[in-house]
C-alpha cells in the first residue's frame, strides 16, 4: 500500500479502485456522523476546512485521540487520490452552483448527498489503511495532550494559521468533552 502525505500526480487510475472487502459502516464513519451532531464540531471543521484542512483527517485525528492513538498525519495514497479527484471535485461543483436561486435546490441537495456518499467512502478508506497500519498507543500523558497533538498532526502542508489557531482550540474542547459512545473500534 503507497503511503504519502500529499496527492501524487503521477498516480495510476489503478489506485481509484475501490478495495472489494471495504466497509463503510464503521466505528469511524460512526464517530464522525456522532460527532458532527455537535453544532461546535461542525462549525469548526467546515471553518478549517474554508482553510484548506481536510475534514476527513481531522476526524481520523480526533478518533484515534479519543482511542488513545496517535496520528501520524500519513495516509493512503488512495485515500488521498479519492479526496481529491472525487469529494473535493463534488465539494467544487457543490459549492458552485448558486445558493440564492430556489430553483437550483434540488440540484445543491442532489449533489450534498452526493459529496456525503463520497466522504462515507473516504473514511471508509481511511479507516481500513489506519486498522492496516494498527496505530500503537500513544505514551502522552494526556487526553488532551493527544487530541491537540493529532489535530496538529492533521494540518496541511501550509500548516497552523493565526486563523485556525483558535478553531483548533474550539476543535481540542470539543473533543476532550465529547462521549464517544458506541465508535470504538
Amino acid at each position: 500500500m503507497p503511503l504519502s502525505s500529499e496527492a501524487s500526480p503521477n498516480l495510476s487510475l489503478k489506485a481509484m479502485e475501490l478495495p472489494e472487502n471495504l466497509e463503510p459502516d464503521n466505528p469511524l464513519w460512526r464517530f464522525a456522523l456522532t460527532f458532527w451532531q455537535l453544532s461546535t464540531a461542525q462549525e469548526t471543521c467546515l471553518a478549517l476546512q474554508n482553510e484548506g484542512w481536510s475534514v476527513t483527517r481531522i476526524l481520523c485525528a480526533g478518533w484515534l485521540a479519543l482511542n488513545g492513538s496517535a496520528y501520524t498525519g500519513i495516509e493512503d495514497a488512495t485515500v488521498t487520490e479519492w479526496r481529491d479527484r472525487v469529494t473535493g471535485s463534488l465539494r467544487t461543483i457543490r459549492t458552485s452552483v448558486p445558493k440564492a436561486q430556489a430553483s437550483y435546490k434540488a440540484l445543491r441537495t442532489n449533489l450534498a448527498s452526493l459529496e456525503l456518499e463520497s466522504e462515507r467512502i473516504e473514511l471508509a478508506l481511511a479507516w481500513r489503511t489506519l486498522t492496516v497500519l494498527n496505530p500503537e498507543s500513544s505514551n502522552m500523558q494526556e487526553r488532551e495532550e493527544l487530541i491537540r497533538h493529532n489535530l496538529a498532526a492533521a494540518a496541511p502542508v501550509s500548516g497552523m494559521t493565526m486563523i485556525t489557531r483558535p478553531l483548533l482550540s474550539t476543535l481540542s474542547d470539543a473533543l476532550i468533552t465529547f462521549h464517544q459512545g458506541d465508535t470504538q473500534p
